[in-house]
């Protein structure tokens, strides 16, 4: 007799019990959370609410759900001590209007340059399906734990989402002036209180930063999310070695794109160059049908990677002080342009040549306090070392056709046909100047900013650079193509500060550039200056894509949106 076959059935009966045991026992268990009144299922609601943030692990009904992690256990139980452990956001098997509200806001909080996955936002959709499934109140409107899940997933959501939209999801750096990079207590209390009384709106609006530049890159996400494409697309890789492989990637690419028929069978160099055109039209690049560094970045480049881009964007101006002055100047090195912002307004703008990446252009907060008609020219140690030092020691005429002086201690001329060169490495006991003029790189205006870069604000003597589209090109220093404008404005500006001599400066000014005279006129009401980098705005409702040219963007995401 083959015991096995008689053995085989009583197993199987065996630990088909064991299963139904533990069936019953997890509906008889379960069965402990559903309420039969409104009054019981508040009543349970606050015991687990109470059992899970009094216990320093994860309480029953959330250890069902290991995904799921409370990331403010600490102020959650500062708000629900403070509310008796009771609900917060719903109420007699429905959610009160601010429950409601907060539900929207994640499902949507793609418009305010947030991930909804970052509060909770599949969990709390589940839930909310079975409460709407459950039209009846007779099963899941009547779990306590549900309700008690649901209500700590909410108000962890609410102070995450304050959180970022106040403060944002970078820390501080150098330049940054805001003061408040800590939410007390207190004030997540504050804002959950007033969501009661004034709307999730209105806490929601009062947190945003009140900066025209943030809100015109707002108002363009929508516009932006409705035609995002969040397909995955190949990515090719540059440089690549293995030229077959390369093109196998560019061909699936283009193909997935729509700018290529067919990827079964390789493409021939000329129908490759053709769907290269294609996409370098619809992008707006220089049509060439090369794939190129530029264009290969711009096909890597997907709007899942574009949105964390505006996520960004719009975290680097919750880094600026909440009250910006009446009147600044704006410098986006990134964008290669220059603003003057009046309150809600712009009323200036001009087009800069900023730092090349090699010599990029520093983060900074100063004040215009001095213009300088005909400046000359005091190239940084750097530059010297860089570039001028190892010129001369091949021609000592290079410092006389560039139009430079070389000064001593004293502010002798020396001459650079004396000097032995070939004993300066990299630094020079001299001055290296150059003497104003139309040829001068500073060109005929500077404007002067207290900093520790001597980088500066000017004009220059190669405008015809401003017709380019790449304008990281300079050492450091902003080159300005309306300088004038920019000097005029300020110089009416400073006007107003000085009653009874309305526009002699200005008069002065223009005398002084006709007779190309140097002169240092002060500006008594300093015009505050923040030059940042950020790679998209907002402009008439949709956003603008700059390049990344310091790839600050690129590491900002790497340490801080790494799971995005």
């Amino acid at each position: 007799m083959d015991t096995k076959k008689i053995i085989y059935p009583y197993v199987v009966c065996f630990f088909v019990c064991l299963i139904l045991i533990a069936s019953c026992k997890n509906k008889e268990k379960k069965g402990e959370h559903f309420a039969r009144t409104h009054e019981e299922l508040k009543e349970k609601t606050t015991a687990l609410i109470t059992a899970a943030l009094n216990n320093n692990g994860q309480s029953e009904f959330l250890i069902e759900d290991s995904l799921i992690t409370i990331k403010e256990k600490q102020l959650s139980a500062f708000i629900y001590f403070q509310k008796k452990y009771t609900p917060i956001w719903g109420e007699k098997e429905k959610w009160l209007p601010a429950g409601d509200s907060l539900i929207q806001f994640i499902e949507n909080a793609q418009l305010f340059g947030l991930f909804p996955e970052d509060y909770h936002a599949e969990k709390i959709k589940s839930i909310n399906k079975q409460f709407i499934a459950d039209s009846l109140g007779k099963g899941d409107r009547k779990d306590a734990a549900l309700w008690a899940k649901a209500d700590v997933l909410l108000t962890d959501a609410f102070i995450n989402i304050i959180k970022d939209v106040k403060i944002g999801r970078l820390p501080n750096d150098s330049i940054s002036l805001r003061k408040d990079s800590v939410l007390t207590n207190d004030f997540v209390r504050l804002q959950i209180n007033k969501v009661f009384t004034s709307g999730l709106s209105a806490v929601i609006h009062s947190l945003e930063p009140p900066h025209l530049e943030y809100r015109l890159l707002k108002a363009g996400i929508k516009k932006f999310l409705d035609s995002a494409d969040y397909r995955k697309f190949t990515f090719v890789t540059y440089p690549e070695k293995d030229k077959r492989k390369f093109q196998q990637l560019l061909q699936k690419r283009l193909y997935e794109g729509g700018f290529i028929s067919f990827d079964s069978t390789a493409a021939d160099s000329t129908q490759l160059a053709e769907a290269i055109k294609r996409f370098q039209r619809k992008k707006g690049i220089s049509v060439d049908g090369i794939a190129g560094e530029g264009t290969v970045r711009t096909l890597n480049v997907s709007d899942s990677e574009k949105f964390i881009r505006i996520a960004i964007s719009m975290d680097k101006y919750k880094l600026l002080p909440e009250n910006m002055p009446a009147k600044y100047i704006w410098v986006n090195t990134s964008a290669n342009y220059l603003e003057v912002i009046e309150g809600e307004n712009v009323v200036l703008s001009s087009k800069v040549i900023c730092g090349k990446p090699k010599t990029r252009t520093p983060l900074l907060n100063s004040e215009v306090s001095i213009i300088i008609t005909y400046p000359q020219w005091v190239p940084p140690p750097s530059i010297v070392g860089k570039e001028i030092l190892p010129a001369v020691k091949k021609n000592p005429g290079y410092l006389a056709r560039k139009g430079f002086s070389l000064l001593d201690s004293k502010g002798n001329e020396v001459d650079p046909y004396t000097v032995d060169w070939s004993k300066y490495a990299n630094r020079i006991p001299y001055r290296v100047v150059q003497g104003s003029g139309d040829a001068n790189s500073l060109g005929i205006m500077k404007f002067h900013f207290a900093n520790k870069y001597s980088v500066y604000l000017h004009d220059t003597n190669q405008r015809y650079l401003f017709a380019n589209s790449m304008r990281s090109l300079s050492h450091g220093c902003v080159r300005v193509q309306a300088w004038d404008k920019l000097a005029f404005y300020l110089l009416k500006n400073d006007s107003i500060v000085t009653p009874g001599r309305k526009f002699t400066k200005i008069d002065s000014v223009k005398t002084w550039l006709t007779k190309k005279v140097k002169k240092n006129i002060p500006v008594n009401y300093k015009m505050p200056l923040f030059i940042r980098n950020i790679t998209c705005e907002g402009r008439n409702g949709t956003i603008l894509f700059y390049d990344d040219n310091y790839g600050e963007d690129k590491m900002i995401r790497e340490m801080y949106f790494a799971t995005k």
